[in-house]
């Protein structure tokens, strides 16, 4: 199913989209994607991660004994992820109501990976703009790896992409978006060796399968286009009608 222009609604409207988008998401993972002993919860995370909130550590040699060490998924070395762009780096120092899908190891339920559906509200203003960035970098630094989805066009405050605004400029893996892909689903490999991968997409394209790293070597891939599928279904019609037809520029998000 191609990518709906949900600029031409109503923000609420999207985020009750997204709220079935992430139970669906959460549905896929739980339902055989993940590998024994990992899990996904759908959780509400509002600006700083607190004691109260998350317990971050960084998933170092000690964090995972080798019983407890996820296993499973598809090894990074052997199949990488077909995305159009992909960097790595070193880290150097490193708002809304939206759920996130957390994925955490039963060894002491601790935060692996979180999946990010960025919403209108995350962009609109300053505040939780920065708050969702502080977010993702809080995390990464953590050593938690990332899915982020972006579905919204740049705004003044992520003029290059929601990537660039995490990412920073001047370094390896700040890529740019093609003018023609505004529209970001972008995964990382969190602390020590920050990876990215990186696909542009546009109003009408197909979701693309994405990974989101359980460890800095393996992954799952994500069903991007099934599930947002699923999610769609449960819209009114009125609104599918809206979404579905022909738009300002003449381009049909149906076609």
């Amino acid at each position: 199913m191609p990518i709906h222009d949900w600029t031409r609604v109503d923000p609420g409207i999207f985020h009750d989209f997204h709220v079935s988008w992430i139970a669906e998401i959460k549905r896929a993972l739980n339902r055989g994607l993940l590998p024994a002993g990992c899990y996904a919860l759908v959780e509400q995370i509002t600006g700083q991660f607190g004691p109260d909130v998350l317990t971050l550590r960084r998933p170092v040699d000690h964090s995972f004994s080798p019983e407890s060490e996820p296993r499973g998924g598809v090894a990074l070395a052997e199949a990488p992820p077909r995305v159009r762009f992909h960097a790595q780096q070193e880290i150097d120092a490193y708002a809304a109501k939206a759920r996130t899908v957390v994925i955490r190891h039963r060894s002491r339920n601790q935060v692996i990976a979180m999946i990010e559906i960025i919403s209108p509200g995350n962009k609109d203003r300053r505040a939780p703009f920065d708050a969702f960035i502080n977010k993702a970098e809080q995390a990464l630094f953590a050593g938690i790896h990332l899915l982020i989805v972006d579905l919204f066009p740049p705004t003044m405050r992520d003029p290059d992409g929601i990537h660039r605004a995490i990412w920073g400029t001047g370094r390896d893996g700040d890529f740019a978006l093609p003018p023609d892909k505004p529209l970001t689903c972008v995964s990382y490999i969190g602390y020590p060796a920050s990876e990215v991968f990186l696909e542009p997409v546009a109003v009408g394209d197909p979701l693309p399968e994405m990974p989101l790293f359980l460890t800095p070597q393996t992954y799952v891939p994500v069903p991007l286009e099934p599930t947002y599928e699923s999610a769609w279904e449960s819209v009114p019609d009125f609104i599918q009608d809206e979404l579905s037809g022909p738009s300002a520029n003449g381009r049909n998000p149906t076609d």
